[in-house]
């Protein structure tokens, strides 16, 4: 609906979501063509969004272990849904259910809906009236809140809605989402730093164990 309404044709809106398989791509790419953005600019933004399925890519290819022939086409249903699905069952064979199921029913319903909201876009009007921008992130959060089971893992997240929510005032749309990204790798950095610093606090206290002045190494 966005997309039509942004100005692309009924074909072409199709054929985005049956090859851009990844909503947050394809509203970054609508979005900077219908705020006068260059195709190139519109195509990097979508880009970067969806180079985190290759991550996802690279944890699924582990845990469900697919044959080569079936990784290819396997590789188009890598989105967040599926991932999230995927790595909260408890066995293989329940992850490799998951991830058909969840990537089947979405990408029939996505393409479905996409051709029903492209067909009946003019009749809809502003779909930020109705509220229907949000029910994505909403099924997602719902997805991902559950695997939230560390401490380090909730603090990634809470510093990731930070950025996003704080950020989004006074950068580009889509740029918030980018620099979310850098909770992960700046948590583990400082979580390094404090492990690593404990490690040399230990160190210069001697607390290797010795007995009568011989160190435990000796013996």
């Amino acid at each position: 609906m966005t997309s039509a309404g942004s100005g692309l044709t009924l074909l072409q809106t199709c054929a985005l979501s049956l090859l851009v398989f990844t909503g947050a791509s394809q509203f970054a790419l609508v979005g900077a063509l219908a705020a006068g953005g260059s195709p190139f600019t519109a195509a990097a933004g979508a880009f970067f969004l969806g180079v985190r399925n290759a991550f996802y890519g690279l944890r699924l290819s582990q845990l469900l272990a697919l044959p080569r022939a079936v990784r290819p086409f396997a590789a188009q249903w890598v989105i967040d849904e599926t991932a999230a699905v995927s790595l909260a069952q408890p066995t293989r064979r329940g992850a490799r259910i998951g991830f058909l199921v969840t990537g089947l029913s979405l990408y029939v319903l996505w393409n479905l809906t996409t051709l029903l909201g492209a067909l009946g876009a003019e009749a809809i009007g502003d779909t930020d009236a109705w509220g229907l921008d949000a029910a994505g992130p909403a099924v997602f959060l719902a997805l991902l809140a559950p695997m939230l089971r560390t401490g380090t893992e909730r603090l990634v997240a809470g510093l990731a809605v930070l950025l996003g929510l704080g950020l989004l005032p006074v950068l580009p749309a889509g740029v918030p989402v980018l620099v979310a990204a850098l909770a992960a790798p700046a948590v583990l950095w400082a979580r390094g730093r404090r492990g690593g610093a404990g490690r040399d606090d230990a160190g210069e206290r001697g607390d290797a164990p010795e007995r009568d002045g011989t160190p435990e190494e000796d013996r």
